[in-house]
């Protein structure tokens, strides 16, 4: 595995974060959590000391990128064409009941297309990462979409609405058609760990109809690398920030479009 330059800034930085995060979740009751949209959208001191750490290790390897971090927003860059775009830690909620399952997500997008992307769990030890044409990888090993081609046999994730966030109907509705043609459909708590987890085949396909860039990132260049497709739920050219996002295997895509299509 050979990976560039810019990579390994990514996966370093992710790491050092991700060690932060490791160590706020022991102390969790002392942090300060703070609604963002509402009580269902927190904030924590965790979540800012993560995109710190982030933003320093990147800015200080390309200060010319502009950097798009959850929490901070938009800082613009002297070279436009490049972009930073940062989830300190995806999973907030997971994060602050004790849940392993939060990532750091990390992507690099040119002219707005991904071409690199890492997604920490540091809880569970694994780090995903790719970059556009190196191939999609879970620490040192090579990874790909599942095979499975059958709706039946298929597993789902799907991003879960909640409280502060709209479309509720909508996702009621996507269940009432799918989980009568699929095995299983399963929700995380982070969109970012969804999508890796269909990069290397433990799930076979990812929805939400409600998801910000640094949620999706990172994956989208994860999954294309490990031969998934990667779209808007209407099966069109993924837009960043779009809002919505369907990963999945290139068999089940065309069955997936048309169940999601009429909700």
């Amino acid at each position: 595995m050979t990976i560039s330059t810019l990579l390994a800034t990514m996966i370093g930085a992710a790491k050092r974060a991700g060690d932060g995060l490791v160590v706020d979740q022991t102390r969790l009751s002392t942090l300060t959590v703070r609604g963002k949209l509402g009580p269902s959208d927190m904030v924590s001191d965790a979540d800012l000391r993560a995109e710190e750490t982030v933003r320093e290790a990147l800015m200080a390897a390309q200060p010319d990128f502009a950097f798009l971090g959850e929490e901070g927003g938009l800082t613009p860059g002297s070279d436009p064409s490049h972009l930073w775009i940062v989830d300190p830690l995806d999973g907030t909620t997971n994060f602050l009941t004790g849940s392993p399952l939060f990532a750091v997500n990390i992507a690099l997008a040119r002219d707005g297309e991904v071409i690199a992307g890492v997604t920490h769990v540091p809880q569970l030890g694994e780090t995903f990462h790719a970059e556009t044409g190196g191939g999609a990888w879970l620490n040192d090993t090579r990874i790909r979409v599942s095979h499975r081609a059958a709706m039946h046999s298929a597993v789902l994730a799907v991003g879960i609405p909640h409280a502060a966030k709209p479309r509720h109907g909508q996702f009621l509705a996507e269940m009432a058609r799918l989980t009568g043609q699929v095995a299983g459909i399963r929700r995380l708590g982070a969109g970012a760990i969804d999508m890796a987890w269909v990069a290397c085949g433990r799930v076979d396909a990812y929805w939400e109809q409600d998801i910000s860039a640094w949620d999706m990132a990172a994956g989208v260049v994860l999954v294309r690398e490990a031969g998934g497709v990667v779209t808007n739920t209407l099966g069109e050219k993924l837009d960043l920030m779009g809002g919505t996002v369907l990963a999945s295997t290139e068999a089940l895509h065309p069955a997936l479009i048309e169940a999601l299509q009429p909700v």
